[in-house]
């Protein structure tokens, strides 16, 4: 952001059970219909796309085996669902072959592989509360080809019949939601994390206040800030040298802001948001706030200030807005999942230490360009393939996915990036946001690692637009914004695009920068996207 803009141990499973006159629920050796295709067809199985079938060879066992045909548009996704029991333990497993195939519970745990020859993939989990059946899932992925999966099986205790759940009524608008609902996806390994209990309304409003600078916008009190609101990012804290870790913030000066409060008015007003549901956050970095944990003692560093400044103003929480240099990977540093580079180990050591500090109702956001993250699609820094610093924020995400309340990345001040549709695309019309966003939904293949990086919750995402044409470059009419949205909630208005992780009716929301510059412009983004967040189901 920019200042300036197995069956017959079943039977003797049963037999004993009998003979010793025990009432158990029955385990089952696989709960799945047809799990090596031994029918000859997909009987029991929905799939998706044209040209997955049963199929005589290559087989892993018997006489039938699946394959999938994974198209650009299309993971030839095959899901069966079953009964289970809840809070009890199953494992899943099965054995593939193909260029990145995986094996999952739709909405949970999965996992994934690349290989010529039959492999087993093996996916534990345990059922929530309440759980009386879960979808598990074997995909290929797009543009890849075909895949094959044979001896698909899902060991555990066949479930018991329940009766009808009860429709709940359906809540208000912008109702308080700390547990949002996830609808069906086959994402790519997503996380299994359950949403932090933070209090945000089901789709937010989030904005930028310029708190320690001026600009051309001019500056805005903290207790003029409209209500409409509901995270506030104080921009910005930054570091007393690039590499030192140490973060300072300070109130606009009164010689640049004639108009500012004073501190105890600051923190006074700071309260009030609070007391109205609202969150204040430090957002750390900018365009000028260059941070570079190069050593523990920057990291440590970074935690003490960091908190300092949040116990000091009585804040909710963090925002990492880290642009230019901040991050970087080493040369082999190619594991996502692992990384060596030590500002970004350090980073993720520190934000996991302040999410320790502040517990459960931490804020934890983030802001990243999208040349540090989606760019990951098509080039990747640690793999010494172009710019060292593409995708950079992919392994401080995944290390923090079960911390980060929002990624709302800047769908701004953008070149052209690689879409899962292996298209290119460009700022200026909704399908811009669409495929940035659709790709944080449904994950992607990291480039040249062989690697994926899994998608994110949906209630965890939310994308960035500048709200007027002074503010960034890649301003769109709030129109084109609510078609993306629509999109990407409901599934409709998506032109030529397909979404490759489905429809995200929990999409977090829209940030922007800036509130300033949304005060100048009378208020265009939020009076137009307040009332449409609010309509959202």
């Amino acid at each position: 952001m920019k200042r300036n803009r197995i069956l017959l141990a079943a039977g003797a499973v049963v037999t004993l059970a009998a003979a010793l006159l025990v009432t158990t629920n029955a385990y089952a050796a696989n709960l799945l219909t047809n799990p090596g295709f031994e029918s000859g067809n997909l009987s029991g199985w929905s799939c998706t796309g044209s040209g997955s079938g049963a199929v005589t060879t290559p087989v892993h066992s018997g006489s039938y085996a699946l394959n999938g045909n994974a198209t650009a548009s299309d993971n030839a996704n095959c899901t069966q669902t079953v009964t289970v029991q809840p809070n009890t333990a199953y494992t899943l497993s099965g054995w593939v072959r193909g260029s990145y195939v995986y094996l999952g519970v739709t909405g949970g745990a999965s996992t994934w592989t690349t290989t010529s020859a039959y492999a087993k993939l093996t996916v534990p989990f345990t059922t929530t509360a309440g759980q009386t059946s879960v979808q598990v899932f074997v995909h290929g992925w797009y543009g890849t080809g075909a895949y094959n999966a044979d001896d698909i099986a899902l060991d555990g205790p066949g479930g018991q019949p329940t009766a009808s759940p009860t429709t709940a009524s359906p809540s208000p608008s912008r109702s308080v939601s700390p547990s949002p609902s996830r609808s069906p996806s086959t994402s790519p390994s997503p996380s299994t994390s359950q949403p932090p209990v933070t209090g945000l309304p089901k789709h937010a409003l989030i904005g930028y206040l310029h708190a320690s600078f001026a600009n051309g916008s001019g500056y805005v009190r903290m207790a003029d800030v409209p209500a409409a609101w509901d995270i506030i990012n104080l921009a910005f804290g930054e570091p007393t040298s690039v590499t030192s870790g140490d973060i300072r913030f300070r109130q606009c000066p009164v010689a640049e802001c004639p108009n500012v409060e004073s501190e105890a008015e600051f923190i006074a007003a700071i309260k009030a948001k609070q007391a109205q549901g609202k969150k204040v956050l430090i957002s750390i970095g900018g365009q000028n706030g260059q941070v570079q944990l190069t050593t523990t003692a920057a990291r440590d560093a970074f935690v003490s200030s960091v908190s300092a400044i949040i116990d000091k103003y009585g804040l909710d929480g963090l925002d990492i807005d880290f642009e230019g240099h901040s991050l970087y990977l080493n040369a082999g540093d190619s594991d996502f999942r692992n990384p060596t580079t030590p500002v970004i180990v350090n980073l993720i050591s520190a934000l996991k230490t302040l999410k320790t500090r502040y517990g459960t109702k931490f804020v934890l956001t983030m802001a990243p360009e999208t040349f540090f993250v989606q760019l990951g699609y098509q080039f990747y820094g640690g793999t010494s393939a172009g710019d060292n610093r593409a995708g950079s924020y992919l392994p401080v995400i995944h290390a923090l996915r079960d911390a980060i309340t929002v990624l709302h990345v800047q769908d701004y001040n953008s070149g052209p990036i690689w879409g899962l549709d292996n298209q290119y695309h460009t700022m200026g019309g909704a399908d811009f946001h669409i495929a940035m966003t659709d790709m944080l939904k449904a994950g992607f293949p990291v480039a040249n690692t062989g690697q994926t990086f899994p998608g994110l919750r949906a209630d965890q995402i939310a994308f960035g637009v500048p709200a007027a044409v002074s503010a960034g470059n890649g301003y769109v009419a709030p129109a084109v914004v609510q078609a993306a949205v629509n999109c990407l909630v409901k599934g409709t208005g998506c032109g030529s695009y397909t979404l490759r992780g489905g429809t995200t009716p929990a999409f977090r929301g829209l940030m922007t920068w800036s509130i300033n510059w949304d005060r100048y412009y009378g208020w265009e983004f939020m009076n137009a996207h307040e009332p449409f967040l609010n309509a959202l189901p």
